[in-house]
């Protein structure tokens, strides 16, 4: 039996979503998760009442492992993040949103299962996947954030949005991002059809929201970092055709951090 879940989770403190040797990943919380409530495995408790993943305790590998529709990096968040994993058995939806959420909440993490589907064998999160949606926040004002830190990107100065928006403009559909695109980037063709790239004022944040089938390793952030540039007159709208067509990532903007990142929209 195959099942599709849809998460949501803070990527503050983790090391993105791949499961790592050094630190904690969604992937990990998410399959430990899965192994507690399954009865794979149980979740460990130290002398002092702390609990542990099983994993990292004992080094062992997990018996069910998750597919993911988009990895994200180290400090990135997901509004909508979709994976699917094989059980040999088949388990109720709504207890199973029960089951993973009390073992995410047990392993102290702030992440949480927003829906459980059964779906065909066919169904893959990361291949099925007909388009991917990121937004970026950046708050816009001369004071720091205390609610809000951790998940946007503070710049204290003013930014020009309609000059954003016309630089975003030269960004729209079939391009070579290679200035857009990170150096340890795996994907075998920079060539990305890019669908949309609105940039919203939300009172005091402004949000980039941008839609592809799918993205470079740090394209949005990268693009995000260039029209920042664009919006404090540091370069003009047409310098991003500019460096569009130069093809070199040395020529592009800033990569924006990752706490104003997010996964919003994964389509099927």
């Amino acid at each position: 039996m195959r099942y599709k879940l849809t998460l949501e989770y803070d990527g503050t403190d983790l090391l993105g979503w791949q499961r790592q040797l050094d630190g904690p990943s969604a992937q990990e919380y998410l399959e430990t998760a899965i192994a507690c409530f399954t009865g794979v495995e149980k979740i460990y408790t130290d002398e002092q009442g702390n609990t542990h993943n099983p994993f990292t305790i004992f080094g062992k590998e997990p018996q069910i492992s998750v597919q993911c529709a988009g990895r994200t990096d180290a400090g990135v968040h997901a509004l909508c993040q979709v994976v699917h994993f094989d059980m040999d058995k088949e388990i109720d939806e709504f207890r199973m949103l029960q089951g993973l959420n009390h073992h995410l909440r047990s392993q102290d993490i702030a992440m949480s299962v927003l829906k459980v589907e059964k779906v065909t064998e066919d169904f893959n999160a990361r291949f099925s996947a007909k388009g991917r949606g990121y937004i970026y926040k950046i708050l816009n004002r001369r004071s720091f954030p205390a609610l809000q830190k951790n998940r946007v990107w503070w710049v204290p100065y003013p930014l020009d949005i309609e000059a954003m928006r016309k630089g975003a403009q030269y960004l729209l559909g079939q391009h070579d991002f290679s200035s857009f695109r990170a150096a340890a980037c795996q994907a075998k063709s920079p060539i990305k059809t890019l669908d949309r790239l609105d940039i919203v004022p939300n009172g005091e944040e402004i949000d980039f929201i941008v839609e592809a089938k799918s993205f470079l390793h740090h394209q949005v952030r990268n693009m995000v970092g260039t029209l920042k540039m664009v919006g404090n007159h540091q370069i003009e709208p047409e310098d991003v055709k500019k460096i569009l067509d130069a093809k070199d990532r040395r020529k592009s903007g800033p990569n924006a951090p990752a706490c104003g990142l997010y996964l919003s929209k994964v389509e099927y």
